[in-house]
């Protein structure tokens, strides 16, 4: 499989660390120190998750001209639905009137991006599909919950989308060498660790640490395992994009694979934990900084628990 194109958005709405200082006396530098963030984006009164999502595609389209109607397959991710029957994936479709083409919309938490992968890469082992569109979009401020003052500060707004085609089709596309996810449902507080109940309070984060702990664990773990399984090493990695959730995290992660600052994707740092879609944004960031032969790694982790890596070459 292969990453023909990529795009991103986010809203223009930034919402400073001064709110957080205003409204709940937690300084900039406790929230810079423990979170890395400085400002975070918002969406406005008119977007939403389907908003977001399709201004992600639009942008991927625009950037290589590519023509939907070439589109056999689109997956949506997102935790944070605008609406559970007209799904994320649907809300492309109609979009672009992509006519009688499967679609499909899933979560994993944080974790949805490769997940939604994960099906891209059955539909094409299946010969039901030879190109798709991959789809992350997260509305956390829709479920903004006040009350927790552990968390309310983390989250943000954002997109990305991904063409995938079974074939190289250019020189620049980016080649997936190897993807796996699990789930982790069993261990420590995974069942309450990071909660969204709209119908008690939004997004909570109760257990924090049980959170940080687990994802420094699983990121680490899942990085080792897919490069040692490609032959590969940590020196080889040209860039590594994590799950884009606490800047404290991130460091963790290359300080445990001894990675070096100049290799890591970052934008937590002003747009707050984007979900599922911040790894998508972060490649579609340094996508024209890869070079042919690069190495990339990206690697996930969600509440639930949920985790992943996917092995790419430039």
């Amino acid at each position: 499989m292969y990453i023909r194109s990529i795009g991103h958005y986010f809203p223009s709405e930034i919402v400073p660390n001064s709110y957080f200082t205003d409204s709940f006396g937690l300084s900039h530098e406790w929230l810079l120190e423990r979170t890395g963030i400085v400002e975070r984006r918002k969406a406005t009164s008119d977007e939403n998750t389907h908003t977001l999502a399709i201004c992600a595609v639009q942008a991927l389209f625009e950037k290589h001209q590519i023509n939907p109607q070439e589109v056999d397959l689109i997956v949506g991710a997102t935790y944070t639905p605008f609406d559970l029957i007209v799904t994320l994936g649907h809300a492309i479709q109609h979009q672009w009137n992509i006519e009688d083409i499967p679609v499909v919309t899933i979560s994993s938490a944080c974790s949805s991006l490769l997940n939604a992968m994960e099906i891209v890469e059955g539909y094409f082992a299946m010969g039901k599909a030879k190109t798709a569109l991959v789809v992350a979009a997260e509305h956390n401020t829709a479920y903004y919950n006040p009350t927790d003052t552990k968390s309310n500060h983390l989250w943000g707004d954002g997109a990305s989308a991904l063409y995938v085609t079974q074939e190289q089709q250019t020189d620049s596309s980016l080649k997936i060498i190897d993807l796996k996810t699990g789930g982790a449902g069993t261990v420590g507080k995974a069942m309450e660790g990071v909660m969204l109940r709209p119908n008690h309070g939004g997004i909570n984060m109760p257990h924090g640490r049980d959170v940080f702990i687990h994802a420094c664990t699983y990121m680490a773990k899942a990085t080792r395992e897919i490069l040692a399984k490609n032959h590969s090493t940590v020196e080889d990695v040209s860039w590594f994009i994590p799950h884009q959730a606490n800047r404290r995290i991130t460091r963790n992660v290359a300080r445990e694979l001894g990675l070096s600052e100049e290799r890591i994707v970052s934008n937590i740092q002003y747009l707050g934990n984007t979900g599922s879609a911040g790894c998508g944004i972060g490649l579609s960031e340094i996508w024209d900084k890869i070079n042919p032969k690069d190495l990339i790694v990206m690697t996930v982790f969600g509440g639930g628990y949920s985790w992943g890596a996917m092995l790419l070459e430039g």
